[in-house]
């Protein structure tokens, strides 16, 4: 998923994504205990997504916090 897609998507849409990735690298882990595994690069594939997650997770709620009205 690129990060232009993954800036359109909203926050609870990118935590299920990531909860989704999240269990994939589990089932991948398993997988790579059985001798089963094909594409070992998708540990990385999905690691650097899950950090894309996160950031624009991140930029989102600090757009929010900031742009909330301060109330005295």
């Amino acid at each position: 998923m690129k990060l232009s897609e993954i800036r359109e998507l909203s926050i609870n849409e990118l935590l299920k994504r990531r909860r989704e990735l999240r269990e994939e690298t589990f089932n991948l882990r398993l997988q790579q205990k059985a001798g089963q595994i094909e594409n070992t690069a998708r540990f990385r594939q999905i690691r650097r997504e899950v950090a894309r997650i996160e950031t624009v997770i991140k930029e989102k709620k600090n757009k929010a916090a900031t742009t909330a009205p301060v109330s005295a």
